[in-house]
């Protein structure tokens, strides 16, 4: 089993955004406080070592960014990434999204068998996808932006080639609900 300071880094390198203390508590079904203790040695252990992830603290969110040693680096990467064509997966995801959209993640992840998150998060950098959180669910939904509709010429999804069709089969990958 994984350790708490474990499963507080992968959320927060995952995580496309600032994380608060208490949605990682919710998270990792921990108190807040020990979260915050952990998140301070995580913290510390990034300050006293060379790496090119650090830890940023404000208020009552933490967040993992890249080292601004690295940062031209990692704009070139991000700029080639966003200026180039989209993988396979990439098209994939997007479509499901296009098709099934707004989706939550686990219903995505359901239908292409995979993790998601690194798409996910290259798909809002490229401004075709957006994230919304539901905070009754507790689960982050993710629709395509108005920018990709006005890229396609359309004025919402329905208007898509065979959008009834494909929409439905979409649904039928899911499990019911009851």
């Amino acid at each position: 089993m994984s350790s708490l300071k474990s499963k507080i880094e992968s959320l927060l390198f995952i995580s496309p955004r600032p994380l608060s203390f208490k949605k990682i508590a919710e998270l990792v079904n921990e108190d807040k406080e020990r979260i915050k203790k952990k998140v301070k040695e995580l913290l510390e252990e990034y300050k006293e070592s060379d790496r090119g992830i650090q830890i940023v603290l404000h208020g009552e969110k933490v967040q993992a960014i890249t080292s601004p040693e690295n940062a031209k680096l990692v704009q070139g990467f991000i700029k080639d990434e966003i200026t180039g064509e989209l993988t396979r997966p990439s098209l994939e995801t997007l479509t499901i999204i296009a098709y099934r959209g707004p989706i939550a993640k686990s219903e995505l992840e359901q239908i292409r068998g995979v993790n998601c998150s690194l798409i996910l998060r290259n798909l809002m950098i490229r401004g075709l996808v957006e994230a919304r959180e539901d905070r009754e669910r507790m689960e982050t939904y993710y629709d395509v932006t108005f920018d990709f509709l006005r890229f396609l010429g359309v004025s919402e999804t329905k208007e898509l080639p065979d959008y009834e069709k494909l929409s439905g089969e979409l649904e039928g990958l899911l499990p019911e609900t009851s």
